[in-house]
């Protein structure tokens, strides 16, 4: 089962998380410097939820900004 959101598509997104050492010159150091690059992943906030598609019933994954909005009746 991948993390995407049923009704908008919504999916993971990727990017680094960045450890600076050093003073900033700003603050009266040399300048803070970039030591390291971490990958990291955030996941969108799905929520399953029975509902009726098509006459049946079936779960969904949707993400918390479509259950706030009431996006379910594209679905």
């Amino acid at each position: 089962m991948s993390r995407v959101c049923d009704i908008c598509g919504k999916g993971p997104l990727s990017g680094h998380t960045v450890a600076r050492r050093g003073k900033p010159k700003r603050a009266g150091g040399v300048g803070s410097r970039v030591v390291k690059r971490s990958k990291r992943r955030q996941h969108p906030n799905l929520q399953t939820l029975r509902a009726v598609v098509d006459g049946r019933p079936r779960k969904l994954r949707v993400c918390a900004k479509c259950l706030k909005g009431g996006k379910l009746g594209t679905a």
